[in-house]
């Protein structure tokens, strides 16, 4: 399972919120077949357990941690148990997010379904940041990539609260790489375009609508897991060292 060129992450930690699928399961098995140990927190436990077998099964070292990460208590519980198991914490690519559906216009968003998606995707995001790089602080450091979105750069009608809390997550991305960076703590994010995954199914099988959104795409395709996972990747390796506070677009040209 691991590769010969990866020293980078050889014995190291990552924890990976929303590592049960998508783009955060493939992110987890990338960093375990680099040598990474991986705590994957997530809230559905039989899909993250799956993973983790997975993981074990090619001679990875992985554990799976039942995670809301809306909740603080819940968060500070699973960053407490990776260090209790593994003594340390390198990376974290925090993932997790849902999209919030339905989502109608602005003028009918419900303060309801506004509080859910906020909670998750930005006050989630905020609290696994702050409990990572708490313990980064005193570790020597360490590396955090957050999914942010095509829609965090693009304005979208069509989904107002994702939309916001994706712009909010770019933001505070940059905020924290200014004020971490001298505590050698990278904080980066993947902006990800439309990217074949289980949130987006029901879409991506919709063919004219699916036809419709790729006219927006140079490349003309929907994106797979394993590219967006790749840059995630490489932003925690030694390659990208001299890179912090940016947000990397991995949408095969959507925002060009």
């Amino acid at each position: 399972m691991k590769r010969t060129d990866d020293s980078d992450f050889e014995g190291k930690v990552a924890l990976v919120t929303g590592g049960n699928s998508g783009i955060g399961k493939v992110s987890a098995l990338e960093f375990a077949r680099r040598g990474a140990r991986v705590v994957i927190a997530a809230r559905r436990k039989d899909e993250g357990l799956e993973v983790v077998d997975i993981i074990r099964s090619a001679g990875g070292v992985a554990e799976f941690v039942q995670t809301d990460i809306s909740d603080k208590r819940q968060v500070d519980a699973t960053i407490a148990h990776t260090i209790k198991l593994f003594g340390r914490l390198d990376f974290a690519f925090n993932n997790a997010a849902t999209l919030g559906s339905p989502a109608p216009p602005l003028h009918e968003y419900s303060q309801e379904l506004w509080n859910d998606v906020v909670a998750v995707n930005l006050t989630g995001t905020f609290l696994c940041m702050q409990a990572e790089i708490t313990h980064m602080m005193t570790n020597g450091g360490g590396s955090i990539v957050n999914t942010a979105s095509i829609h965090g750069m693009v304005g979208n009608p069509s989904n107002l609260a994702y939309t916001t809390s994706k712009w909010g997550v770019i933001g505070m991305t940059k905020a924290a790489a200014k004020g971490y960076g001298q505590y050698g703590i990278r904080v980066n994010a993947v902006s990800p375009g439309l990217t074949h995954t289980p949130m987006v199914e029901s879409f991506v099988n919709d063919e004219e609508h699916l036809n419709k959104a790729l006219e927006k795409y140079p490349l003309g395709r929907v994106g797979q897991p394993k590219e967006i996972s790749e840059a995630v990747v490489w932003l925690c390796s030694d390659s990208a060292s001299f890179i912090t506070g940016v947000n990397l677009p991995v949408e095969g040209g959507f925002t060009a």
